[in-house]
């Protein structure tokens, strides 16, 4: 594969002129007045030359002064907008490309999420797509301007003189094949700074994402090496990038001063043989310095090129990863829908390829309204049932239904809207009281959200928080108890007004007094809906209206607590023995 092509085949070039297209019409603007930057920068050597004949043969030079004083600020102006735009429109791709890459981030496939590390897709949206900008400045930008100006500058220089021409050009021309050489390295080393960044990412999330266990194991100091080491690669890659930059860059240089000597030295023998005079051998060398601003700007563009190629790879990784179809979100369901029903034909289904089967054809049928518990050993597959359910994750074989119908063949966004889900370890985003609550339904009113803090004991909770809903639960929710955010998330599914709500040990983390409660909640809500429970307490499961027991991911009986206590043996030794409740 090409150094400057993605893994996807695709060249780097034409990935970047695809977050470029949008904002074309301001880059060309931009390229125009750098070019313009260029032309009135060109045009001083031979006021130059003129002023140089004007003093040699006594006539006024105050119209050469005049002209080259105009220039000076013309060049000086011209090139400030310039600058301007080309740097407004390179934060302008970057803001596309934050854009377009985190709403794919959004619509990722679980599958994908399990496979990645989610510092590292942080560091893709945020440091990789921060190299966009220079990408498209230096890169595209000064590839076309730098490399327009070069082209006219020699043009200059071959009309001022052909011979010192060719001398300045078979200079170059070396100090180019150099260069070619230390781009791929270039390449590489910034590639693998940008893949250090991300590992740092990760290792930093993980931390942060446990940082109490890390605090209660005394591991600080083993994590801080994990962190530093990371660092330590990204700092050593960059600056093995840096180097070979700095070593291109200063090939550029000792080009340009070679060649200035030798023109001097050729130029000063073609002076004395009368060749050329003075005058035209100074506007030369005026041409010779003016070749550095652009020489200088096509070997940016390529270094910058290499390392911009290395952060579009990366960005196009992640816009690889298996993702939901985007999709509008849909109407939640109004308050006279029926419940849904539920059924599992046959389900075969695994994490991976390279891993056991978790469902070895799972089979049961839950009727519209009223409330099933699942109930089973560690492992059994009940939590990976609400996935599937969610589709989350696709069956490998066999049927899921919902109302009757597959819900391969439902719409994303519809399906998820008659479910309301409430994770096992009930997550709680950053962010105020309210939106936690309001996450899936941001258009309930006010008496629908006292309802449900009443319903999920959450009203006096409110009551004594200082700024009541509107205060910040922190990172993660660390500013409430476990049962605390056990109730938020319930009470958040609850304002969806669902079909089919969908419960994964739901209250593991509440005092008897508050479960108490919150059970006789859920037993109200199953009158008018169709609840699905993880359940871990015998209180919970004794008032289901019928029982799954799962084993080895497989039903092994269906029926009630009743029913199942005298017919199958292993729902008899879980009442007995798991279950934290130990009275009917």
């Amino acid at each position: 594969m090409s150094i400057a092509e993605t893994q996807t085949g695709t060249p780097a070039w034409r990935l970047l002129l695809g977050y470029v297209r949008p904002h074309r019409r301001s880059l060309l603007a931009g390229a125009v007045l750098s070019l313009v930057t260029g032309a009135t920068g060109l045009m001083l050597p031979l006021v130059a030359r003129g002023l140089i004949d004007d003093l040699a043969h006594d006539r006024a030079i105050t119209g050469a002064l005049l002209a080259m004083s105009a220039l000076v600020v013309t060049n000086a102006a011209v090139g400030a907008l310039g600058s301007y735009v080309l740097r407004r429109t390179a934060e302008s791709v970057v803001l596309g490309a934050r854009r377009s890459l985190s709403s794919y981030l959004l619509r990722l496939r679980i599958t994908a999420v399990d496979r990645t590390e989610p510092g590292d897709l942080m560091a893709r949206i945020t440091s990789d797509t921060t190299l966009l900008r220079t990408v498209t400045t230096e890169s595209l930008v000064g590839l076309g301007t730098g490399g327009l100006t070069l082209v006219a500058t020699i043009v200059m220089m071959g009309l001022v003189d052909p011979v010192l021409l060719g001398v300045t050009v078979a200079v170059i021309a070396g100090a180019g094949a150099v260069i070619g050489t230390i781009a791929p390295r270039i390449n590489k080393a910034s590639k693998q700074a940008q893949q250090a960044v991300g590992v740092m990412g990760a290792a930093l999330e993980r931390v942060l994402g446990a940082l109490r266990t890390v605090k209660a194991s005394g591991a600080e100091h083993r994590e801080e090496r994990a962190l530093h080491e990371a660092a330590e690669e990204s700092w050593r890659q960059s600056v093995r990038a840096a180097k070979w930059s700095a070593v291109a860059g200063n090939t550029a240089g000792l080009a340009i001063q070679i060649a200035f000597l030798t023109v001097l030295a050729v130029g000063g023998a073609r002076v004395a043989t009368g060749a050329v005079d003075v005058a035209t051998l100074v506007a030369f060398l005026l041409y010779v310095f003016f070749l550095i601003s652009p020489l200088q700007e096509v070997i940016g563009a390529v270094a910058q090129y290499q390392t911009g190629s290395a952060a579009l790879a990366r960005i196009q990784e992640a816009l690889s990863l298996p993702a939901e179809p985007p999709v509008r979100s849909a109407p939640l369901p109004s308050a006279g829908e029926p419940p849904a029903s539920v059924a599992f034909r046959d389900v075969r289904f695994r994490y991976a390829d390279d891993l056991p089967h978790v469902h070895h054809g799972v089979t049961f049928e839950v009727p519209a309204r009223g409330m099933t518990a699942f109930v089973g050993p560690s492992g059994a597959g009940k939590t990976t049932v609400f996935s599937l359910i969610e589709r989350f994750y696709d069956p490998e074989s066999g049927e899921i239904a919902l109302d009757g119908r597959n819900v391969a063949e439902w719409e994303l966004p519809r399906l998820r809207a008659a479910i309301g889900y409430v994770e096992q370890d009930a997550p709680v985003l950053s962010g105020s009281l309210r939106d936690n609550l309001t996450l899936g339904n941001p258009d309930a009113d006010d008496d629908a959200l006292a309802r449900v803090l009443k319903t999920t004991r959450l009203d006096g909770l409110v009551a004594r928080l200082p700024a009541g809903l509107d205060t910040l639960v922190g990172h993660r929710g660390t500013k409430l108890s476990g049962g605390e955010r056990q109730r938020v998330a319930i009470a958040r599914a609850l304002l969806r007004r669902p079909r089919l709500l969908l419960l994964d040990e739901a209250t593991s983390q509440l005092d008897a007094v508050n479960e108490a409660a919150l059970r006789d909640t859920v037993a109200d809500v199953a009158r008018t809906t169709t609840v699905l429970v993880v359940a871990h307490r015998l209180s919970t499961v004794t008032m289901a209206d019928r029982i799954v027991v799962m084993d080895a991911g497989r039903v092994r009986a269906v029926g009630t607590h009743r029913e199942l206590v005298t017919a199958d043996p292993l729902y008899a030794e879980l009442a007995a023995t798991q279950f934290l409740a130990a009275a009917d």
